[in-house]
């Protein structure tokens, strides 16, 4: 009897918010793969309620001039897309994890560990510089889009092979 292949894990992110705009309200055709794979359940994103807060408080800002449906059709999409799991101030915090040199972004980091998450996408420079950090500790990985989009395989090629 030949025995069967483990199932293939779906890999885990995290998106920060400049990504989240990106991929939702400028539809950045240079993200469609992320987009796509997200869409078709080839990964999975996942947020925190203080994540999801700050996307909705950047909807809301006077400079993106977006109508309250605009922004409601928004969030729908990132909430079907992106998966609320427990916050990470809830949970025991994190020793081994750097500290970013922006506050505001930590969440992201703490986010990525607790949540289990195989790499973080951000286009902020303070996240990325720790981006040795997190896989010299063994974290998580840390990219750019376009460096995630280099390196991501999607599921119906692994399996292929």
């Amino acid at each position: 009897m030949i025995p069967k292949a483990a199932p293939i894990a779906l890999q885990r992110v995290v998106l920060d918010t400049n990504v989240c705009l990106d991929l939702f309200m400028f539809q950045d055709r240079r993200w469609q793969v992320l987009h796509d794979a997200l869409k078709h359940g080839n990964i999975e994103a996942v947020t925190s309620a203080s994540c999801r807060m700050e996307f909705i408080l950047v909807l809301g800002y006077t400079k993106m001039q977006l109508s309250i449906e605009s922004q409601t059709a928004l969030l729908k999409e990132f909430d079907h897309l992106i998966k609320l799991v427990d916050s990470p101030a809830e949970l025991a915090k994190p020793t081994q994890l750097p500290r970013c040199k922006d506050g505001d972004d930590q969440k992201f980091l703490e986010l990525a560990y607790v949540s289990g998450a195989d790499a973080l996408i951000t286009k902020d420079k303070a996240l990325l510089k720790l981006a040795r950090k997190t896989i010299r500790s063994e974290l998580f990985r840390i990219f750019t889009p376009e460096a995630w989009l280099a390196s991501y395989v999607p599921t119906e090629a692994l399996v292929k092979q």
